[in-house]
């Protein structure tokens, strides 16, 4: 399976923002749940840099939604 970027369509950017926004939280404020900085944030919403695991696991218990969700296969929540 050929698992480059442009094979796939790369939901997550785009829902971490959503959700961040859904939420009324800043860049910084979620950074700092997640234990990265603000820029190092800003660039998995904008898929300049993969997010870790480790980070969507915070982000799924923290907005109570399914990595399925965040990951675009599915759109409940």
């Amino acid at each position: 399976m050929d698992c480059k970027k442009n094979t796939l369509e790369i939901k997550y950017p785009e829902r971490i923002k959503a959700l961040r926004q859904d939420n009324d939280l800043k860049q910084r404020q979620i950074a700092r749940i997640l234990g990265v900085a603000q820029t190092t944030y800003s660039q998995y919403e904008l898929y300049k840099r993969p997010m870790p695991i480790e980070c969507l696991m915070k982000l799924c218990d923290y907005y109570k939604v399914s990595a399925d969700y965040i990951l675009g296969f599915t759109n409940d929540k």
